[in-house]
């Protein structure tokens, strides 16, 4: 056998290694939580499933559930998942702990979430100042909804003393614990806050499905659903962290250019189960919610951080680099 043979024999055999190394760094498994992948705010990520976008970015992606935030967060701090999708408010409190996760694209511009009274206690409870000695619904101790809770009350001129949260999830346990009494006032998402509205077992205190009712209640703009990971992963998965970003953004152009009724028709259907009008309803209200381009607000992470600032100690005490806390550079990538 000649040299310039061998020289052909490598790099077939160099090319076809190649093309293996990549075929399996393609389907390499990556899993992502979401707390409470059938909430509205979260659509993105079961919606981007759902559209085929992870695979036609050559990616194998497993969207998986918990009921809060909180729990998807624990689950990615010890290595069971890759990513969460969840509230931005997530990276701020880790950093301050020491955990350096980072959010790579923006989901909702808003929290999407509504504070409920029960309708039996709306003649006397108006606004968070008539909560004091109340039994509070959250998603759960440690969550976004307990942070936006704690906040209200404070503002409100209340200690963590004047009140009482219990963890009560979303869907039907939130239902139960209104419906029994186990709570007054509880902060939750749609469906959920939609079936009780619409069934009237329940009145808005503080809305946050929107720019102008989050801006009254939180002093500015307070980006929530987003994707985050652990820092380190993305350093070593920058070309998968790209393509997931890409599949991201593609659904929020999605999102902006189809119809609730669209978009609907696309979900399993024990998202809705049989209340697919109310459900599409829902969405068409809020979908502006949802980012169009998935970029962080300009002064949103200061704002969250200023949040967590005035309820947390271990933010208060702390330094957190808020450049660290999310990135633009893939989204960035995914507009060009």
């Amino acid at each position: 056998m000649n040299n310039l043979t061998r020289i052909a024999g490598a790099a077939v055999v160099a090319i076809a290694l190649g093309g293996l190394v990549g075929t399996v760094r393609a389907a390499e498994r990556i899993t992502i939580m979401v707390g409470g992948v059938n909430k509205l705010i979260y659509l993105p990520a079961i919606l981007t499933e759902r559209l085929g976008y992870f695979k036609q970015a050559g990616l194998n992606v497993d969207v998986v559930t918990e009921p809060a935030g909180v729990n998807a967060e624990d689950e990615m701090i010890a290595g069971a998942v890759q990513g969460v999708v969840g509230f931005y408010d997530h990276t701020i409190d880790l950093q301050s702990k020491g955990t350096e996760v980072i959010s790579l694209v923006q989901l909702t511009k808003t929290p999407g979430e509504v504070e409920l009274v029960s309708a039996r206690d709306a003649t006397h409870i108006k606004t968070p100042a008539d909560l004091k000695g109340k039994v509070l619904g959250v998603t759960d101790l440690g969550s976004s909804t307990d942070f936006l809770t704690q906040y209200l009350m404070t503002g409100a001129g209340f200690s963590r003393h004047d009140y009482k949260m219990v963890a009560v999830s979303a869907g039907t346990t939130f239902i139960d614990a209104m419906r029994s009494h186990r709570i007054a006032a509880g902060m939750t998402t749609d469906p959920t806050a939609a079936e009780l509205l619409a069934s009237g077992e329940a009145k808005i205190l503080v809305d946050l499905r929107t720019e102008a009712g989050t801006r009254a209640a939180l002093g500015g703009d307070y980006p929530a659903g987003c994707l985050y990971m652990p820092s380190a992963w993305v350093e070593g998965h920058r070309a998968e962290a790209g393509k997931l970003v890409r599949a991201f953004v593609k659904t929020l152009h999605y999102m902006h250019r189809h119809t609730a009724a669209q978009i609907v028709e696309l979900l399993p259907s024990s998202y809705y189960g049989r209340r697919k009008t109310l459900y599409t309803t829902a969405l068409e209200a809020f979908l502006p919610m949802f980012s169009s381009d998935g970029r962080m607000p300009a002064d949103g992470p200061a704002n969250v951080l200023r949040l967590l600032s005035t309820i947390e100690p271990s933010v208060k005490s702390g330094y957190v680099d808020l450049s660290k806390t999310y990135t633009s550079e893939f989204v960035d990538a995914a507009a060009r």
